[in-house]
């Protein structure tokens, strides 16, 4: 079974033919514990990115220009990761420090307009990663093919309509199912967009850490718990987004 994450998605390919090539035992096989360790330390990296961030850069006319530079630097990182399966620890990191910049700068816009949203963002972000792991530790939801039909479809769809929407804005100025103002009424829509992402975001988790296990009992090489660890901190990246922007609605 697949991942709904597009990171992580095609691991089980790569162990297979991995496998085949070097043999079963040839290398040190990676852990559920190497995992937790190093997203641990990718969220650290990317948190003390964003503080710094937050209270060292400052509000000034190039900081947009510089925010989608970012912005687009980090998508090009997880292109270029996701389809080559990198697992070079630096390209990772990389990573994490550019989210961590664009997290810092953003979030900051949203506090000083909604003051508190930002630590209601992150406990609900990491509520939800929690709660989901612990349904799954308790096989209370489990990873099956249609719940990875549903999500993949609805996180592609998400993405797709998400795309759509942007580049509407960029040309017309209206605002669709998401609201890219800070402030100012919304309509139903963007809510319902919102929840659904957010269900999604949170679902997806079940997927990855089924994969991660199931890479565990394959004996996949250990550096692959960097690309596993990649893999978690881009859905708890989109999860906090979405958070983020349902509490900004319901803060208005």
């Amino acid at each position: 079974m697949r991942s709904a994450n597009p990171v992580l998605d095609r691991l089980d390919d790569v162990g297979r033919a991995e496998r085949r090539v070097l043999g079963v035992g040839a290398v040190e096989a990676m852990t559920v514990a190497d995992v937790v360790s190093r997203t641990v330390g990718l969220l650290l990296l990317t948190g003390v990115t964003a503080a710094l961030a937050w209270a060292l850069v400052p509000a000034a006319g190039w900081l947009p220009a510089a925010l989608a530079g970012s912005a687009l630097a980090s998508l090009v990182l997880v292109l270029v990761i996701s389809l080559k399966q990198i697992t070079n620890p630096a390209l990772i990191a990389g990573y994490a420090v550019l989210q961590g910049l664009l997290l810092g700068v953003a979030s900051r816009a949203f506090e000083l307009i909604y003051p508190g949203i930002v630590a209601q963002a992150v406990v609900g972000t990491f509520g939800v990663f929690l709660g989901m792991a612990l349904l799954y530790r308790a096989r209370i939801v489990r990873a099956t093919p249609r719940l990875a039909r549903f999500v993949l479809g609805t996180l592609v769809g998400i993405l797709a309509i998400g795309l759509v929407n942007l580049v509407t804005y960029l040309f017309t100025g209206r605002q669709g199912v998401t609201a890219y103002s800070l402030s100012g009424q919304v309509g139903w829509l963007p809510y319902v967009f919102s929840v659904v992402a957010i269900i999604a975001g949170a679902f997806s988790f079940v997927l990855d850490f089924d994969l991660v296990e199931r890479s565990v009992r394959a004996g996949l090489p250990r550096r692959y718990a960097w690309y596993c660890a990649f893999g978690l901190l881009v859905g708890l990246i989109f999860l906090y987004w979405q958070v983020l922007r349902l509490l900004s609605y319901v803060r208005r």
